[in-house]
């Protein structure tokens, strides 16, 4: 369940960063409201999972997973470059991802 919690706490990441830059430096109002609801339920669902698990992996998970959604998000809908070299440093992010997930023991 804790692991659980970093995944979604990771996706919900990925909504905080792409809405801080939709947000136009806190300029636009219904982003930065919706990066102020999303960075808020990240950290929470993150505090929560560190309960049961070590802080090494699970905040390396976290900030993976919203880093390679942020990146991925941004690529199919905001227009950023799509590259082979981006495009396989996103897989590797991933592939991290996966071992330090499966590395983390819950107490």
């Amino acid at each position: 369940m804790a692991w659980l919690l970093v995944v979604v706490a990771g996706l919900l990441e990925t909504g905080f960063a792409v809405c801080l830059k939709l947000s136009h430096g806190f300029t636009r109002m219904w982003p930065t409201i919706a990066f102020c609801a999303f960075a808020l339920g990240s950290f929470g669902l993150l505090t929560l999972s560190l309960k049961k698990l070590d802080v090494g992996p699970a905040y390396a998970v976290w900030t993976g997973i919203g880093a390679a959604g942020t990146a991925i998000y941004g690529m199919v809908f905001l227009g950023d470059l799509v590259s082979t070299l981006k495009l396989i440093s996103i897989s590797l992010v991933i592939v991290g991802v996966i071992g330090l997930q499966l590395s983390g023991s819950a107490h």
